[in-house]
């Protein structure tokens, strides 16, 4: 067991409020954020574009937002029932996971970070539900 799995291993111990997968969950959909929107800092230095080492910082709205879309590439119209199991129900539960992972060093926050920054970015039912539609018809077009 890497050192990672442990620290979260006893957090979930401690506490109980989320499965250990939603905290997997969140730490991938980091890296997502971090591959699919590009999130190096880049600069200009004359004609030449210089990508710094150095990562581009995610607001908790952002983050949030990367959440969203990986869930829905991850489970689809599941989307909300997986994150209920695991104790997430709304983005300020996010929140909480997050400062819980930054506890244990796990991630880190900036100076402007707040966990307040995650209540209420959106409502699960609006964005996870009504992405999907089920249809009254079938394929041949019967009920």
């Amino acid at each position: 067991m890497t050192d990672d799995s442990y620290a979260l291993h006893e957090l979930v111990a401690q506490d109980k409020r989320y499965s250990i997968e939603a905290y997997f969950f969140v730490r991938d959909a980091l890296g997502y954020a971090s591959d699919s929107l590009e999130l190096k800092k880049t600069f200009q230095h004359g004609a030449e574009t210089i990508e710094s080492n150095e990562e581009h910082h995610l607001t908790g709205q952002q983050l949030c937002e990367a959440i969203r879309e990986y869930a829905l590439s991850q489970f689809g119209y599941m989307t909300r029932i997986v994150l209920k199991n695991w104790g997430v129900q709304a983005t300020s539960d996010f929140g909480e996971i997050v400062y819980n992972m930054i506890e244990i060093g796990l991630m880190k926050k900036s100076p402007k970070d707040h966990r307040s920054h995650f209540d209420n970015v959106y409502e699960f039912k609006d964005v996870f539900d009504s992405q999907f539609q089920i249809s009254g018809t079938s394929a041949t077009g019967r009920v």
